[in-house]
């Protein structure tokens, strides 16, 4: 297994808070996420349950896979389209992804191996968002 995955193997609990800035709503996600090996990368699910103010929850999952690609870590999604890179070696470090028309910006803050946060900011037409994910141990 590459050493720059190696940190992120085994279960994580996950709090995630989600701010829509057109609408004002919120919502928070909290569940597991677990990373697993898989060839030479890792496989990544989450599952847990999502909260809208207002709203009934409902249990929600995704899953990516990550593999390494000296010196980052490539991010695809689970159908295997390429998603985003980010190079682990910083504490801080961030990465874009552009889905015609939504720009989705990240910023991931580590303290590994006991935690990290992933700080999404997505800008489309349609999307006006900040998602704050909190994977802890």
């Amino acid at each position: 297994m590459p050493d720059q995955l190696e940190p992120f193997i085994g279960r994580w609990t996950i709090r995630r808070d989600i701010f829509d800035l057109d609408s004002n709503w919120t919502g928070r996600f909290e569940g597991v996420g677990l990373f697993e090996p898989r060839g030479t990368g890792l496989s990544y699910i989450e599952e847990g349950e999502l909260r809208f103010a207002g709203l009934p929850s409902f249990k929600a999952t995704r899953a990516y896979h990550w593999y390494a690609e000296e010196p980052y870590i490539i991010v695809e999604f689970e159908d295997g389209r390429f998603f985003h890179r980010f190079d682990p070696r910083q504490s801080t470090t961030q990465a874009s992804h552009f889905c015609d028309p939504d720009t989705y910006d990240v910023r991931y803050v580590f303290d590994l191996p006991k935690s990290w946060r992933a700080e999404w900011r997505v800008e489309g037409p349609r999307k006006d968002y900040r998602m704050v994910t909190n994977y802890t141990r």
